[in-house]
């Protein structure tokens, strides 16, 4: 049996607890969702390490799941855009059962091993893409068939399993072992490994965006203005990324398209927008390399 569908044997009067101690049951218990995430960090590292380069060329990220698993790849895809203005066309979700299957059972869709592969190839897929699988027990068909795709294709896999020696993590070409063990309600993955995926995937996507120059310092600063909050949000970044007041950073963003990484530099340096835009171009994006060139050119 595996791991994740072994009862746990701290709990077996679950359903005989008070409110106050099922609660804290529950919430200790996730806990360790995070503890196992912390011991696959070395895994983790390698995983950013092997996609970096083939994202920086232009890659995708392809996230692969079914259930559970297939709706928190979907959710980090999704979340890409509006944090990090990340292309939509270059962040892809795939769900076994289709777009149905995010708000509801597709019974049987997880166990189609073709389907997998063929909505896989169906991506196009090819060398410079990152293909996440995702998948509590480590054996969904689904996904061992996206790999078997992703191979053909030469794809970078990564595989995200809750449980040792899952052929997810061993057929992919860098594994990642989230040990959460058994579930405070016996197979219930949407509780502890669940969770222990959604940090694994925000930890996995958020060190690439930040190796992407998608960060200043630890300021989120390729947001897109895209409604009233993020414009207030931009102009809070800029501030505190340059130190100028407000007034002075709504004044800079509104020369540049709201576009904050182009607005710290304008302020930061005392140049117009095209100028910042240049530096910003030519540094790959990087507000620190952008500063530094304007710094030497003059």
């Amino acid at each position: 049996m595996l791991d994740t569908e072994t009862p746990d044997s701290r709990h077996p009067d679950l359903d005989l607890y008070d409110a106050q101690t099922m609660a804290r049951a529950f919430i200790t218990d996730q806990a360790h969702a995070a503890e196992a995430v912390l011991a696959a960090h070395e895994q983790i590292a390698r995983a950013v390490e092997a996609a970096l380069p083939r994202i920086a060329r232009g890659g995708r990220l392809i996230y692969v799941g079914a259930g559970t698993s297939g709706r928190l790849g979907v959710l980090d895809s999704a979340e890409l855009g509006p944090t990090f203005a990340w292309p939509q066309a270059r962040a892809i979700g795939l769900m076994a059962g289709g777009r149905g299957a995010m708000f509801g059972a597709v019974e049987h869709a997880e166990d189609d091993r073709g389907a997998g592969a063929a909505d896989f190839a169906a991506c196009a897929p090819g060398p410079d893409d990152v293909a996440l699988m995702i998948t509590a027990s480590g054996s969904t068909p689904y996904v061992l068939g996206a790999i078997d795709s992703a191979r053909a294709a030469g794809t970078l896999t990564i595989g995200f399993a809750n449980n040792h020696g899952a052929p997810v993590t061993a057929g992919a070409d860098i594994g990642v072992t989230l040990d959460t063990g058994p579930e405070i309600i016996s197979g219930s993955t949407r509780l502890k490994a669940g969770t222990a995926q959604k940090i694994a995937l925000n930890t996995f996507s958020s060190m690439l965006m930040v190796m992407l120059h998608k960060v200043y310092g630890n300021l989120m600063v390729d947001v897109r203005a895209t409604n009233a909050k993020l414009i207030r949000r931009t102009v809070s970044l800029a501030s505190i990324a340059t130190g100028a007041d407000e007034a002075t950073a709504l004044r800079a963003l509104q020369a540049c398209d709201f576009h904050v990484k182009t607005a710290i530099v304008m302020i930061r340096k005392s140049v117009p927008a095209a100028a910042a835009r240049a530096a910003l171009e030519a540094g790959g994006g990087s507000v620190r390399a952008a500063l530094a060139s304007i710094r030497e050119n003059r």
